[in-house]
């Protein structure tokens, strides 16, 4: 691997502009200052993964719903009809996710690990962050695949016109309004939502931020301080809103019935969230080049990772080898949910950490980070910007 080591961004620095997580629990901090170089015929690579996988994901998701295979993915039952009213409508628009991949670097092939389409952490360091380390370095800040901003202040204008030219947006709903909301108490996610709030009002949107027990909800609508919104962007997973708030849950999908409110991200990410889709994946591409076989079953006679439906944070993780004897395994809060077995693969490494890619999409590939650990990783990985040299 091509490292090279830069002056780290300073914590006051860090807290300045909003980003708070910089420092770990054993004080380390969160976020490398090595950077991976990349050349641009591997970031291209990147993209094209990311472009050819989203339409894959697309049809594994019609196929689900055409063969009502929502069990299969794990999907909470109070969510299929939600999910399915999502599908069917355009007006519920995608606004970002983000690909975890394996390879892409020291020519090994890119390999899908898992699509987090629903709430995906990291968009403010692969956004922001990686971006101001150039800078600060005095570095040209452009010489990295990273126009996620820009994709999704277009992406937020789309939610209007639901389609490429967005040369209309002001002319069509230039006095509608987005609520932006998260859980409080967690920093983290409070500023993440509020950065997307930010790239909301400068794509042109009126645009309110409110901690979710703020908000008001009922058949007619989503409601804040007396004011009906029409738009509604949450950083809380589905799959928690159904099984731990399943009245909130049964509320949402009245009011998406109803017309009432577009919520983000749809409902539908959730059958791309769940790890089950891997299964379906391999069944509908078998063998293809950017896909890993797995199964509801363990493998035979291969290395392979065991992995839960919505597991989050690299928690209840167990990697197997040819016999089924464990490597490593990491305990955690989602042992609940059913198992996926994935062949394993590989992480680039410099020697004594691992490296996976994650490639955010938002209408298109736009940005490419980097997370830094162990075999697996977790929640006490680093995140790792990239430099784009020549070939």
């Amino acid at each position: 691997m091509n490292l090279i080591t830069l002056k780290p961004l300073t914590p006051e620095f860090l807290e300045s502009i909003g980003f708070y997580w910089h420092t770990d629990k054993d004080m380390s901090s969160y976020i490398d200052n090595k950077i991976v170089a990349i050349t641009p015929t591997e970031a291209q690579n990147y993209a094209n993964a990311a472009n050819e996988l989203y339409d894959m994901f697309i049809e594994a998701g019609q196929y689900v719903i055409d063969n009502n295979l929502f069990h299969e993915l794990n999907i909470p039952f109070n969510l299929v009809e939600l999910i399915k009213e999502s599908w069917e409508n355009d007006v519920h628009w995608h606004l970002y996710g983000r690909f975890d991949l394996a390879g892409g670097i020291d020519n090994k092939p890119i390999k899908l690990i898992e699509f987090n389409a629903d709430t995906p952490t990291a968009l403010f360091e692969t956004s922001i962050i990686q971006w101001a380390l150039l800078k600060a370095n005095n570095l040209d800040e452009s010489e990295q695949f990273n126009f996620i901003y820009e994709a999704l202040r277009d992406n937020f204008k789309r939610l209007v016109t639901l389609q490429e030219d967005i040369s209309n947006f002001n002319n069509i709903y230039e006095n509608w309004k987005i609520l932006f909301s998260s859980i409080r108490g967690n920093i983290e996610e409070e500023n993440t939502t509020k950065l997307l709030m930010n790239i909301a009002k400068e794509a042109g949107w009126n645009v309110e931020f409110a901690y979710i027990d703020e908000v008001g909800f009922d058949d007619e609508g989503i409601f804040y301080n007396d004011i009906q919104y029409e738009f509604f962007f949450k950083l809380i997973p589905w799959e928690n809103i159904a099984i731990e708030e399943p009245e909130l849950c049964d509320i949402l999908t009245n009011i998406v019935k109803n017309k009432q409110a577009i919520i983000l991200n749809p409902a539908y990410t959730l059958l791309f969230q769940s790890k089950g889709i891997l299964k379906i994946l391999w069944d509908l591409y078998p063998n293809h080049p950017l896909l890993l076989e797995t199964s509801f079953e363990p493998l035979k006679n291969k290395k392979q990772v065991q992995k839960v439906t919505f597991g989050r944070e690299g928690e209840n993780i167990t990697i197997y080898d040819e016999n089924m004897n464990i490597i490593t395994k990491t305990n955690g809060d989602y042992q609940n949910f059913n198992k996926i077995y994935q062949e394993f693969v590989e992480f680039p490494s410099d020697g004594k950490h691992y490296y996976q890619a994650g490639v955010f999409f938002s209408y298109e590939a736009c940005g490419i980070g980097y997370r830094k650990g162990d075999l697996i990783i977790d929640n006490m990985s680093k995140f790792t910007g990239h430099i784009i040299k020549n070939d």
